[in-house]
């Protein structure tokens, strides 16, 4: 049959409806019912065998029936009008047996219109079939995850643009006598010239490859689809604080890539002294490049080929293999930096705005999985962070500190008015004219602090031991994996190691313990796969089978690990949800700033006082109210939490404790670290006693004072122990806490005596928590 390929392709077609065929045929004779619904075909086949071979344009128009009713159970005819999908070949303009929205949208653009995948060129089609070949084939992750779009006129004569996905569970890619069969070193060649179009087609001649069968090609809308417009927005704002900005994008990338260990830096470019430098952009997003660099900075190789790609080519440039690039005898700094990081590739993106080079986005991993394949994923998000680097030089340069925190910190609105004033007495709209003096300190004075926190217990321990499980299942299946393979070498030194290896997790879970079993894994078990998948089609099979159970792009399996990660951010996103919804809902009552923080658990810090708003009239009541709103609060943290334990990937704990200040304290903002602090040498002990409460004994006892299923309260005074005691009672009749009360001296800490603390046990009733306000504590 006659394909209208628009471009050259390694490959041959041979369009068969043989694998569907088989797969009835299997069905049928063992499942009665099955065989009944399908008597048609079933007797069709016998009588004409030659319905099952290769495709020709008479075989396929003279039993144009027959292969549509072949094909119903794809396509069922009831959702004909909802779905658009056909019968199609990868990178081949053909389609058979389009369902009629399909076939309505094509006659919809009109008789001229010729069906043709957007925004590729000839040698980009041919590429991606030959990585089509190197990971269907040769086993080699990829990951081609390139948008195919068909753009599409409608009859109102705009574009709509639809997002084209492929199923190729009936699609097989075999070899012919021209096929060539790669070496890793060539792979690993290819890998690294994405745009070397003469050595894949050196590596891949053209139709050298035979694709045989057939795929269904399902499209949706995308015209309106706003990800894209979202992805800008996260790029652009900062949501909590200007610190969350790295964090943000790394998520973003880590997403985009599928690693789980990428990592982002930013270079600037002094154009003048052609030179990378330190700007204020890396308070907000640290150098990779330029972490450990030394004072005077003198050029390497790389270092000349990363700014000369970047101001003359403008493309990506990367290394996807940081140990194979030999270092310079002397000022090899950026390699020799990046390799003591740990880092194994990595990709650099020149960022220009209307012309001018702003510096380097680095994108690094501790894996060799970053190359100038996966490189073009830059391509869709590469305008953005240009607009985004570009807007924090404009808001550096305008040094209005209120703007500053506006685009890139969480200003409190409880505070956002002391930074507004600063700044209007620094700005001049009728001349354009910044007043360049220093800018006054942000002092909020005679400020009560609050603290508590819903910490996942032994989160350290819990994580170390996921990973050895991790590490130990994958040991135990490759151990399984081996002892089935035939092999023509000796496995037995391979055996030995492995069984080291094992040996050695039984003392538990070291510093460099996962990256020495990576490295084991990558250097001297996968090579040694690689070769045996070779030597029988069993090999092929088993060797398939256990590096499809690895994650994606990762040379290890991560089960329990990802379990307990996942169940980390459940627990994060659901007690950081609850604690900002309440304390929206209680600024109501009297402002008062909050900021909290996500480690393992959720940490908060609130402050209420006078000065937060000088305009109203500030009343103790209101310091009482808040302390009993925030024991609600962190009650009803632990019921959230008891509720959450079901959906959990892992069984995880919590404690939860609050710490009691009542010496009033000033917190300054800190214009070199851009965030509050509390200030003066007396106030800092306050946050001594936060960082070693929550590791804290019980006095002249080994016993823990934060314990899972009771709410710990730490005091210094008789009066917060007794105001404390009353709000205890309130929850304890509204049926939240227990009867069970202790109180309990803590031990001495390092400069920190005479502490106590209140434990009572929490009801995980579900009832409702009524948030009131009490005029008369």
């Amino acid at each position: 049959m006659t394909f209208n390929q628009p471009f050259d392709s390694p490959f041959q077609i041979t369009f068969t409806f043989k694998t569907l065929i088989d797969e009835i045929k299997s069905l049928a004779e063992v499942d009665k019912l099955y065989a009944e619904r399908h008597e048609y075909i079933l007797n069709e086949l016998e009588k004409n065998p030659n319905l099952g071979l290769a495709l020709s344009d008479r075989l396929l128009s003279e039993n144009d029936y027959f292969y549509k009713q072949l094909l119903s159970e794809l396509f069922p005819p009831l959702l004909t009008n909802n779905e658009i999908k056909a019968v199609g070949i990868p990178f081949a303009n053909f389609i058979y047996n389009p369902t009629k929205r399909f076939q309505k949208i094509i006659e919809n653009a009109g008789e001229e219109f010729y069906l043709q995948i957007s925004g590729f060129t000839a040698e980009q089609f041919y590429v991606l079939s030959c990585c089509v070949i190197l990971e269907s084939y040769f086993g080699t992750p990829v990951k081609i995850d390139f948008p195919f779009i068909y753009d599409i006129p409608n009859k109102d004569g705009y574009l709509n643009h639809y997002r084209i996905l492929t199923n190729a569970d009936f699609i097989e890619i075999k070899t012919t006598e021209t096929s060539k069969i790669l070496t890793q070193e060539e792979i690993e060649e290819l890998v690294d010239n994405f745009d070397n179009i003469d050595l894949w087609k050196e590596k891949f001649p053209p139709s050298s490859w035979e694709l045989t069968g057939f795929g269904i090609v399902s499209m949706y809308d995308a015209t309106s689809e706003i990800a894209v417009s979202n992805l800008k927005s996260q790029l652009i704002q900062a949501k909590d604080d200007y610190r969350n900005i790295k964090s943000d994008i790394t998520n973003i990338f880590r997403s985009i890539f599928r690693l789980s260990d990428l990592e982002i830096g930013y270079t600037a470019i002094n154009y003048k002294e052609n030179k990378f430098e330190i700007t204020p952009i890396n308070t907000v997003i640290e150098s990779k490049i330029l972490s450990t660099i030394p004072k005077q900075f003198l050029s390497d190789k790389v270092h000349e080929a990363l700014l000369q790609n970047a101001k003359d080519q403008r493309r990506y440039f990367s290394i996807s293999d940081i140990d194979k690039v030999e270092l310079q005898k002397t000022d090899a700094f950026i390699v020799s930096t990046f390799k003591n990081l740990g880092i194994k590739s990595a990709i650099f993106a020149p960022l220009y705005k209307d012309g001018k080079l702003l510096g380097i986005m680095e994108l690094t991993s501790s894996r060799k999985a970053l190359n100038s394949i996966n490189a073009n994923k830059m391509d869709s998000v590469i305008i953005y962070l240009e607009d985004t680097i570009n807007q924090l030089y404009e808001n550096l340069e305008n040094h209005v500190v209120a703007l500053i925190q506006q685009e890139y910190t969480a200003i409190h609105p409880s505070v956002y008015w002391k930074f507004h004033d600063e700044a209007m007495k620094h700005i001049n709209i009728a001349n354009e004219h910044v007043d360049k003096s220093p800018y006054k300190s942000i002092i909020f004075d005679k400020l009560i602090p609050f603290y508590g926190q819903s910490d996942v217990k032994n989160s350290s321990n819990e994580r170390n031991k996921a990973i050895v499980k991790d590490i130990k299942t994958n040991l135990d299946i490759l151990n399984n994996l081996l002892a089935t393979l035939t092999s023509s070498e000796d496995l037995q030194p391979i055996f030995d190691k492995l069984t080291s290896k094992k040996n050695e997790l039984k003392f538990g879970l070291k510093a460099n313990t996962e990256s020495e079993i990576q490295s084991f894994l990558q250097e001297e078990i996968y090579p040694t796969l690689n070769r045996l998948k070779f030597e029988s089609l069993s090999n092929n099979e088993e060797i398939t089978t256990y590096f499809k159970q690895l994650e994606k792009n990762s040379p290890v399996i991560y089960h329990y690990r990802k379990q307990f990660d996942d169940s980390i951010s459940m627990i994060n996103k659901e007690l950081s949800n609850l604690l900002d919804k309440r304390q929206d809902e209680q600024q109501k009552r009297f402002p008062f700033y909050y900021e909290r923080f996500k480690t393992d658990g959720v940490e908060h810090n609130f402050y209420m006082g006078a000065s937060i708003a000088p305009w109203l009239s500030f009343d103790n009541v209101y310091l009482k109210n808040l302390r009993l709103w925030q024991l609600r609060v962190m009650t009803e943290s632990e019921i959230k939490f008891r509720e959450l334990t079901k959906k959990l990937p892992m069984k995880l704990d919590i404690t939860s404790l609050i710490l009691v200040y009542s010496a009033p304290i000033s917190i300054r903002f800190r214009m070199d670290e851009k965030r509050f602090d509390v200030d003066g040498s007396y106030n800092a002990r306050y946050e001594m006693i936060k960082k070693r409460i929550d590791k804290s004994l019980i006095k002249n006892t080994t016993e823990r004072l934060v314990q899972t299923g009771k709410l710990s309260v730490v005091f210094s005074q008789e009066t917060e122990k007794y105001d404390y005691l009353k709000f205890i009672k309130i929850l304890q009749n509204e049926g939240h806490l227990e009867d069970n009360i202790e109180i309990v001296d803590i031990e001495d800490l390092q400069g920190i005596a005479g502490l106590q603390a209140i434990r009572v046990g929490i009801n995980y009733d579900p009832t409702p928590m009524q948030y009131e306000f009490y005029p008369e504590i």
